[in-house]
């Protein structure tokens, strides 16, 4: 009988896939009310949130995921302060492009 899978790697690379996933919608949300109401500060703040949002899908969470699959298989601690300093920055700047997109009137 084979040892069973574990599954971390692909809990935590979903997880920043979906963080990821959902910057990119702030973005567009923050997007298409910026165009509506002609207000040129709010697509900075949009573009900056796709930015942000291309840059863990395409960087952070491949490389989060390479690195967790190379400690479970060393059987060595998954977890990283830096990581979960990453996480929560990204989604306080999410939430502050959704604070801006909702409070600025239009």
């Amino acid at each position: 009988m084979s040892a069973p899978m574990e599954t971390q790697p692909e809990r935590t690379a979903l997880a920043w896939q979906r963080t990821g996933l959902g910057l990119l919608a702030v973005a567009g949300l923050v997007g298409h009310r910026a165009v509506h109401t002609e207000a040129p500060l709010m697509l900075v703040v949009a573009g900056l949130a796709a930015l942000l949002g291309l840059a863990v899908l395409g960087g952070l969470a491949p490389a989060r995921y390479s690195r967790v699959q190379r400690r479970v298989a060393a059987d060595e601690a998954v977890a990283s302060r830096a990581a979960a300093r990453a996480a929560t920055a990204t989604v306080v700047l999410t939430a502050l492009a959704a604070a801006v997109a909702v409070l600025i009137p239009g």
